[in-house]
């Protein structure tokens, strides 16, 4: 309507206006001054705009601060979703090696295994306790102490034999062997008083020369040379000829001194 009467208002005056027609512009314009009235009160203000501008603006500023921190976000997100599988990977990795040494301790294990079956398969049955009542049987159970190295035990069964079988044929061979037990430990003073008893209670024991030769040793290692030489002199000239004298006499060359009877 605004631009109608602005439209009849432009136009040029031509002919005759009446009164009617004079009346008629002045109730367009003031219809046109209530229109425009009423735009302007409906209409924004400057202010309004400028104001709606700057909320426009901020969003706008806060849409873009928002984007730029979710792109950051984002980039942290994949930054660390290309740790973890960096971490993934390293773990994958070391299992792996896990499961090779687990597998190669396996093996290990089998191969233990097997070996230790193949020994128990050919390994001797454990020596059986000896029998107390049995005079072999305790005499071989020491016998075999002593072999092993084992001497103490050995004198021990030896005792045990002499204690229940002294009188049997074998009794200066304990008796000896005990004495060469405690020669071997380096008791050498015990070893010499076990060789006398061999010499005193089994006079014609086959075991004498070695006792003599032994009890010569003994006094040598405990550094009573005057008696080791006596006592090797005696094993050449009482037992002329046996191994033990052959013995003695290096053993004396070795001291320079020449055997005499």
């Amino acid at each position: 309507m605004i631009r109608a009467g602005i439209a009849l208002l432009a136009m040029p005056v031509t002919g005759c206006v009446s009164s009617a027609d004079i009346e008629q512009l002045h109730s367009q314009l003031t219809e046109i001054r209530i229109e425009l009235l009423e735009l302007r009160k409906e209409g924004p203000s400057k202010a309004d705009v400028a104001a709606a501008e700057a909320a426009i603006s901020e969003q706008t500023e806060a849409l873009v601060q928002s984007q730029a921190d979710m792109r950051l976000e984002l980039q942290a997100l994949a930054d660390e979703i290309g740790q973890l599988k960096s971490r993934l990977e390293e773990t994958h990795f070391r299992l792996a090696q896990l499961a090779q040494q687990i597998a190669a301790t396996n093996q290990e294990l089998q191969a233990v295994r097997s070996a230790a079956e193949q020994a128990r398969a050919v390994a001797p049955p454990p020596p059986q306790a000896p029998n107390p009542t049995d005079p072999q049987s305790l005499y071989d159970a020491a016998y075999n102490d002593y072999v092993r190295g084992s001497y103490d035990l050995a004198i021990l069964g030896f005792r045990q034999y002499l204690d229940a079988f002294r009188d049997t044929e074998l009794a200066d061979n304990a008796t000896y062997w005990i004495g060469e037990c405690y020669y071997l430990q380096g008791k050498f003073q015990k070893a010499i008083d076990q060789f006398d008893q061999v010499l005193t209670d089994y006079e014609r024991s086959d075991r004498n020369p070695s006792a003599l030769l032994k009890k010569g040793y003994a006094y040598l290692e405990l550094g009573q040379r005057a008696q080791g030489v006596v006592q090797l002199q005696h094993v050449i000239c009482e037992y002329s000829g046996t191994d033990e004298a052959h013995l003695a006499r290096q053993r004396l060359q070795q001291l320079g001194i020449d055997a005499e009877c």
